[in-house]
């Protein structure tokens, strides 16, 4: 079985870039169209029924997002995507208690806009130390704890990475921020809805969701900002004083809720999901490991989140491989890096040798990928890889 059809008479390829982004869940769309159409109110009008139903959509929203994580919903900040919610998170904090506070920590593996965030800060005259990670990709956390100097405020490590999967300790920097009295702030736009996330467990201050890469709507995010101990941050945002003040603007009724649909869903569904995705990428890597030789794993193979596939495979060019697979949908990494033909940062980190790092390609498989695309991209990869090497 090829590539469905998109009903133009053209076939369009199957697709396994998850991480990249996710289609919506039909569930979704349905909680989204009245506020498209018959509820239009703005949530921010108090005189009239049009911002009373809108503003209780809103809060419901706010409630399911919260829930997900185990915050309180008066915690939730809805933003345009984690890539403002990071923005917010590294600059908010770091600015709010620069009178004291002038470095941070993060990871060399982040997303980024979290390093770009970091980068930003320097300019400003904060210090930041961008920890190395091990060959498996995760920190080492003796090396963390080395890295808090007395006027640390924020620590910022991603929860799954988005390019090779890893989970970090996250629990452990939890502890670890919290017996400092520094907070910790984690990008977990990669494993919200996907693997059980507790605020409160993990010790988390802040945190930033994406609702596209969660099969809601594109467009809209959010950050939980926790309020005890509280966490303070300077807003990037003026205006209305929408949001707590934290971030200003109309928020966006219809992606708010399928924001909230989007993370009720993935409450309900995330067992069944993990289960089946983990099933579906062992068959992947099984098939594809057993049939071709010199292929390598990217990133640690206990410590990660299944759905997310880096492979190596020796002695052939990744982007000739992704051209030779056109009719799957993959990636050579992350979506925001793959312009430039650099080889990927995340995998320079954990010390992947250059021709390795141009020959890796990331397979993403989600809660609509079939076992069929899933053995038809496996045929069609091994086939691929085995002609490419014989040129």
């Amino acid at each position: 079985s090829g590539p469905g059809g998109d009903g133009d008479g053209a076939l369009r390829p199957l697709y396994m870039d998850v991480q990249a982004t996710t289609p919506l869940d039909p569930r979704v769309l349905d909680s989204m169209l009245p506020y498209l159409l018959a509820h239009y109110g703005n949530p921010h009008s108090r005189t009239h029924a049009y911002g009373w139903e809108s503003e209780a959509a809103v809060e419901r929203a706010r409630r399911q997002v919260a829930d997900l994580i185990g915050a309180d919903s008066k915690e939730i900040i809805f933003t345009s995507g984690a890539t403002e919610s990071n923005n917010m998170a590294i600059k908010g904090v770091a600015r709010f208690y620069k009178s004291r506070k002038k470095h941070v920590i993060t990871t060399q593996t982040e997303h980024k806009c979290v390093l770009d965030s970091c980068r930003s800060l320097e300019s400003e005259g904060f210090r930041v130390t961008y920890l190395p990670v091990k060959k498996n990709g995760l920190i080492d956390l003796k090396e963390l704890e080395a890295a808090f100097q007395p006027d640390t405020s924020l620590v910022s490590v991603m929860t799954v990475n988005n390019e090779i999967g890893v989970k970090q300790p996250v629990h452990d920097i939890g502890e670890i921020c919290r017996t400092r009295k520094v907070f910790f702030h984690t990008d977990a736009a990669q494993a919200i809805g996907k693997i059980p996330v507790d605020v409160n467990d993990m010790k988390i201050d802040l945190m930033s969701i994406s609702g596209h890469k969660i099969y809601g709507p594109k467009g809209v995010g959010a950050i939980y900002v926790r309020r005890r101990p509280r966490v303070r941050l300077e807003p990037l945002q003026s205006g209305g004083g929408q949001e707590r003040g934290l971030r200003s603007g109309t928020v966006p009724t219809p992606l708010a809720v399928g924001l909230g649909a989007a993370c009720a869903v993935a409450q309900q569904e995330m067992e069944y999901d993990h289960k089946r995705i983990s099933q579906l990428a062992e068959r992947l890597v099984t098939k594809i490991m057993s049939e071709v030789p010199d292929v390598v794993m990217n990133g640690d193979r206990e410590h990660r989140y299944p759905g997310c596939i880096n492979l190596s495979f020796a002695y052939v060019e990744g982007e000739s491989l992704l051209m030779a697979l056109k009719d799957v949908a993959l990636s050579s990494g992350s979506a925001c890096t793959s312009a430039s033909l650099e080889p990927s940062y995340v995998l320079r980190a954990i010390g992947t040798d250059e021709d390795l790092a141009h020959s890796s390609i990331r397979f993403g498989i989600g809660r609509f990928t079939t076992e069929e695309e899933v053995d038809y991209t496996v045929q069609k990869c091994i086939q691929h890889v085995r002609r490419l090497r014989e040129m």
